[in-house]
């Protein structure tokens, strides 16, 4: 699986030094002299290192199954689908960790352009509530005299 591994962060580095024009190192050299110099590269740097973690993370989960595999010849028991499922659960972090590197690096990301700008509507606050938000209407009943009740 590190093929898979190494293509998923080999991408990802690509898109990261095509959106800042340098090596991801140069990058993250200048993200740690100046950190507030450009917040969108503080942040990609950021969200690429938890990347990196969780990539790790996942690489060795993936050597533990691997090796219990190997040793198993009879099926899988508690211990097997233990790693399996951190395995999934690696995966899962990992993958979330890459959308948000991608969403940093989208500047057309829903949200990314001011209030309204997705879809090109203006902000729910000046558009008044989706739904009614008065009291409906009660209608109108003659009152029925309260029997007992002094007229």
């Amino acid at each position: 699986m590190p093929d898979d591994a190494d293509d998923v962060m080999g991408v990802i580095t690509q898109q990261i030094e095509a959106r800042f024009q340098m090596p991801l190192e140069d990058l993250r050299r200048a993200v740690t002299a100046a950190p507030r110099a450009n917040t969108e590269a503080t942040k990609v740097v950021h969200w690429y290192g938890l990347l990196t973690e969780a990539q790790g993370a996942l690489e060795t989960a993936e050597d533990a199954l691997v090796a219990v595999l190997e040793a198993t010849t009879s099926e899988l028991d508690d211990p097997a689908m233990e790693l399996a499922h951190q395995v999934n659960a690696a995966v899962a972090v990992r993958d979330g960790r890459a959308m948000v590197v991608n969403y940093v690096l989208d500047p057309n990301a829903p949200g990314k352009r001011g209030p309204g700008a997705w879809r090109g509507t203006a902000p729910a606050a000046r558009r008044g509530p989706a739904l009614p938000t008065t009291p409906p209407a009660v209608p109108s009943a003659p009152s029925a005299g309260i029997r007992g009740a002094a007229r």
